[in-house]
């Protein structure tokens, strides 16, 4: 099953830069767009947000968009994703991360990368927990959307 970019990640990448700007401009035009904020709130602890994206002349595109928030207690949380397409194919990945207080880590990330040339795709889970350790899982898909070796 070909996975596409969840819609709260898409929001953040679509919503954070100007993709529509990047996207109409003509198939020889390249331009690249990026922001960084940082904001202090009144709890004592710090959020920064940065985006990035960018359209080659040839029609391929990347976007990139994350958010950290930091608290006094030495929690701290982590969003990001990125999608890039061009003309070898495309990818799109989005993942988490948070510490709580106690220094407590989980980590997660979502990938798919299709191939232009065949169709294929492979889409990638890896999770982290400090309790439970690493787990990783990948499954490939022919064009058809049958599951087929990864190699």
């Amino acid at each position: 099953m070909k996975r596409v970019l969840s819609p709260s990640t898409f929001a953040m990448l679509a919503g954070a830069l100007s993709i529509t700007a990047l996207m109409t401009l003509s198939a020889t035009e390249a331009a690249a767009a990026s922001r960084h904020v940082v904001r202090p709130d009144a709890a004592g602890g710090t959020t920064a947000s940065n985006m990035r994206g960018m359209r080659g002349p040839d029609g391929g595109y990347a976007a990139r968009a994350g958010t950290t928030s930091v608290n006094p207690d030495g929690s701290a949380s982590h969003r990001s994703g990125f999608a890039a397409s061009g003309a070898r194919g495309n990818v799109e990945s989005s993942g988490s991360a948070t510490r709580d207080a106690s220094g407590n880590v989980t980590q997660g990330r979502s990938t798919t990368a299709t191939s232009a040339a065949t169709g294929n795709s492979v889409q990638s889970s890896t999770s982290y927990s400090s309790g439970t350790g690493l787990t990783h899982s990948a499954t490939c898909y022919s064009a058809a959307g049958a599951v087929i070796p990864c190699r």
